[in-house]
Order: structure tokens, then C-alpha cells, then sequence
């Protein structure tokens, strides 16, 4: 069934009106009066429709039904990516938000090559958030990520730390494994991985996050990715809080 995302829609409502890219993402999927389709408030609520006129550029359609949305994770997981060359980012906020992710936030390290300034982030981020977006509605998310940019790591450091579970991720790491971090922290209902840039982090920056109060994990015996490790640990988080 298609899905669309509308924000500000009056709970008590009993028609919807679908305008812009999403009446233009309509008409491609060629929808006529009597189909069927779900609209979600990006709040955790759907909105079960049934298309009941088409127009240039409008959708209208009936609300049969509300129920709340079914596919959030029990775990608010943010994950925390340095900035990463080229559009690694881009894949990892993608494929975060198909697994679960609540919040993508990056921010700036010692070893970024990648350092956007002001103007090039700001529409960065308005890309970004659209990928989000997209990504949630074609995996049938009940929010959408929001995707934020920090002004420096010791930001992300303190925001981060504020989880229950908050996690810095470091390849030099050898005795506290991902694993045992999350089985002493279950149940939770919060979680931050923060992970680093090609090259990764320094070790002051791995001390620093120790005194923030984040655990220092190793994701393993072998070397990940820069684009590949937050979505390894939002993966293995996920299937031990019980979402697979």
C-alpha cells in the first residue's frame, strides 16, 4: 500500500489533501478514485485513506481509519557519524533510517577530511533530511529521522552521553566488546552510537569520551568502514533489544 508523510494533520480530520511532491509522487504511481493508501503525521500515527478525487496537482481523500503506527523501534536509537568524505553519509542515513534509527547526527573530528562550511551544510542537511524522509516512507516508518549537524565533537560528546546506553566505538578497543555494553544496559529505551571518520578517532578523543561517560567498545577483530560501523552496531542493538 502507498505511503505518505504529512505534517501537521488535525488528529480529529476526516478528509486529507495531498498537494506538491506527494501529489506528484501520486500521479506517478498512477492512482485513481478507490484506491487505497496510508498517510502518516512523521509523529507515529497512519492515517488509513481512500483517494476520493484526483486533480492537477491534488489528491483529496477520506480518513477510514487512525491506528498508531506499528514499525518504531521499542529502542530510540540516535546514531552519530563524523563527517565522512564524498556521500558515505548519504548511505549511512539511507540505510539507519531502514533499520530504525531515530536521529542521524554528525559532526566535526581531529581526523575529517570532509569539513563543510555553514553555507555547503546547510544544504546538506536539507538533502539529507529529504533522503530520510524517503527512506522512511519507502521502509514504512512511523517518524522520520531527524538529521542534525554539531558544531564540534565535544557537542556531540554531551548530547550523546545523555542516552542510556551511549557508546563511542574505537578499533584499538580490546576487552569491552559492543556486545557486553548492550546486554548490561537491557532493557533501554535510549541509545547513541557514535562512531568516527576514515582513519577514525585519536586517543584523546577516546579518553574524552570516556570522561563524557561513554563506554569504549570494539565492534570486533576487524576493521570497518567508516560507513560501514554505525550501521553494523544499529543492527546488532536492534536484534538484542528484539526488533528482529
Amino acid at each position: 500500500m502507498p505511503r505518505f508523510f504529512l505534517n501537521s494533520i488535525d488528529p480529529d480530520s476526516r478528509f486529507l489533501i495531498l498537494t506538491g511532491e506527494n501529489a506528484a509522487h501520486a500521479k506517478v504511481l498512477r492512482l485513481k478514485s478507490g484506491d487505497e493508501l496510508t498517510v502518516c503525521d512523521a509523529a507515529g500515527t497512519d492515517y488509513r485513506c481512500t483517494v476520493s478525487d484526483v486533480a492537477p496537482g491534488q489528491i483529496s481523500l477520506v480518513v477510514r481509519e487512525t491506528v498508531p503506527a506499528e514499525s518504531e523501534a521499542a529502542v530510540r536509537c540516535a546514531v552519530y557519524m563524523a563527517f565522512a568524505k564524498g556521500d558515505k553519509l548519504e548511505h549511512v542515513i539511507q540505510k539507519a533510517t531502514e533499520l530504525g534509527a531515530a536521529e542521524l547526527v554528525c559532526f566535526p573530528s581531529a581526523r575529517c577530511v570532509s569539513r563543510p562550511d555553514e553555507k555547503s551544510l546547510k544544504k546538506k542537511l536539507e538533502r539529507w533530511q529529504k533522503i530520510a524522509a524517503s527512506a522512511a516512507e519507502q521502509s514504512r516508518r512511523g517518524r522520520i529521522p531527524e538529521v542534525l549537524a554539531l558544531p564540534s565533537y565535544a557537542a556531540a560528546l554531551e548530547r550523546a552521553a545523555q542516552a542510556e546506553l551511549a557508546v563511542c566505538f574505537y578499533e584499538n578497543e580490546e576487552r569491552r566488546t559492543f556486545r557486553s555494553a548492550v546486554e548490561a544496559a537491557l532493557p533501554l529505551k535510549t541509545a547513541a552510537l557514535l562512531t568516527g571518520p576514515e582513519g577514525g578517532f585519536e586517543p584523546e578523543e577516546v579518553a574524552q569520551a570516556a570522561l563524557a561517560g561513554l563506554a569504549i567498545c570494539t565492534l570486533g577483530r576487524r576493521i570497518l568502514r567508516c560507513e560501514t560501523a554505525p550501521l553494523c552496531a544499529l543492527s546488532a542493538l536492534m536484534y538484542a533489544a528484539g526488533e528482529f
